[in-house]
């Protein structure tokens, strides 16, 4: 798999069609060019590729400021983060009144559902890894409690996941990428846990370390088709009630987020060359959905095409 995309050059128009390919790309932003002699000698690059449910992307350019404002977040919020990784210059990340300044090797997670900023006073180049909110492990409102932290890539989880953010993107660029599922689920854990090893130390309150629970509880027994909202409640000694609002707080329901995380592994395995020999019926049944008809309407309805179109779909090619 080979990164594959757009470079822009010094003249000619090359600034606006490098900004709107970035803005195309990612979610709409409005990029500005900084340099003392403006957009004339501006030189970028933009390349993207996808790894399941991840975008990853290598951007680079000189001198420009990047915001994602209301007004374009308004226009599109598909409810996605963004995870930056220096790999070369100096870029300043700003959102929820913080400031994240990375050097090379240092990441940052943002959220492009709220105005963020991105400062880039020179030449740069950052690999960028774009996913819904929901694969990240942490509950939708402690993002906001981690947003624009820098991560340092020399110190603590940061010095384990940056080689490895580094490495991916060098595979990704050669070619050499594995496409296995269990990649992704790779990249995303270990994201996750770097992201909470930077939160505040009173970030973790005491319902956001029980949704955790409840969430890694669901996710260790998918398998079971009578697994639902009073299993988890009595498991964890809650009312169902409780549980509930729980979840409303972190914008699902219990039942939506059980029949979400099945989808998603059903998903996961109909691409993976491992279960090429399991039907349909096995897969889904495997995740907790016995009724292969009504998992095949669930997935149309939530993904747009059906179990055996999408199994059966050349993988995806950079873009």
């Amino acid at each position: 798999m080979r990164l594959g995309g757009e470079h822009a050059r010094p003249g000619d128009g090359q600034f606006e069609h490098w900004r709107q390919a970035v803005s195309t790309a990612f979610v709409p932003l409005a990029v500005v060019s900084t340099a003392e002699d403006g957009e004339a000698r501006f030189t970028g690059t933009l390349r993207t590729t996808a790894l399941g449910g991840l975008q990853l992307s290598e951007v680079g350019g000189r001198a420009v400021d990047v915001r994602r404002t209301r007004t374009s977040i308004k226009r599109s919020d598909p409810g996605l983060v963004k995870v930056g990784l220096q790999l070369s210059g100096r870029g300043v990340i700003v959102q929820d009144d913080r400031e994240a300044v990375l050097g090379p090797g240092d990441f940052a997670v943002y959220d492009t559902s709220k105005p963020y900023d991105l400062h880039f006073a020179d030449d740069f180049s950052m690999f960028v890894l774009m996913f819904p909110r929901e694969l990240l492990r942490i509950a939708s409102r402690e993002l906001g409690t981690v947003s624009a932290r820098r991560i340092p890539g020399s110190t603590g989880m940061g010095a384990l996941v940056s080689p490895f953010l580094k490495n991916l993107h060098h595979s990704v660029v050669t070619g050499t990428m594995p496409t296995t599922p269990l990649v992704e689920d790779a990249v995303v854990d270990l994201l996750s846990a770097a992201v909470q090893s930077e939160a505040p130390a009173d970030a973790a309150t005491p319902g956001a370390t029980m949704l955790l629970r409840v969430k890694s509880f669901i996710d260790a027994h998918l398998h079971d088709p009578a697994l639902d909202t009073t299993t988890v409640a009595s498991h964890h000694h809650v009312s169902t009630r409780h549980l509930q609002k729980m979840f409303e707080a972190d914008g699902h329901t219990v039942a939506g987020w059980i029949r979400h995380r099945r989808l998603e592994l059903c998903r996961r395995d109909l691409r993976d060359d491992r279960f090429r020999g399991d039907s349909i019926g096995t897969i889904c049944a495997r995740h907790g959905l016995v009724n292969s008809s009504h998992f095949s309407r669930l997935f149309k309805d939530t993904y747009r095409v059906s179990p055996r179109a999408f199994r059966d779909q050349e993988p995806l090619s950079p873009t």
